[in-house]
């Protein structure tokens, strides 16, 4: 019984762990969304940068939480990264951790600009 919650709870995790990075990813592309994307980029600096100062750069509570879980269903020798763990799991081999987190800090500087471009200097034509 408990190990059904455990697995309810990896599954549960996984999806809000898939929903926040496609809407980091893609969240500034719709005018309706911008100025929530915007929250959410910001949300995510502050658990890497400032979070990360004191539990390490990059650090994720949802990752924390989620390998917690996985540490319960037997899962070992987990890496630090969701977005490695998944790439892992996708191409059914290890993927270069220092590759996955580059791309991972130069796709979110690139959605941080245009979030901030898009939500304080993007002006939108007028209706005639």
């Amino acid at each position: 019984m408990q190990s059904n919650l455990f697995h309810l709870l990896d599954l549960l995790f996984t999806i809000i762990h898939i929903l926040i990075i496609v809407f980091n990813l893609f969240g500034w592309i719709w005018e309706v969304t911008r100025k929530l994307h915007f929250y959410m980029v910001c949300l995510t600096a502050c658990s890497w940068l400032v979070l990360g100062f004191w539990f390490g750069f990059g650090y994720c509570p949802i990752t924390d939480w989620q390998w917690q879980v996985k540490d319960k269903l037997g899962e070992r020798n987990l890496p630090n990264s969701f977005i490695k763990y998944v790439c892992d799991k996708l191409f059914d081999r290890s993927t270069n951790a220092e590759f996955i987190d580059i791309t991972t800090g130069v796709c979110f500087g690139l959605v941080a600009i245009l979030s901030v471009y898009f939500n304080f200097f993007h002006r939108r034509p007028l209706n005639k």
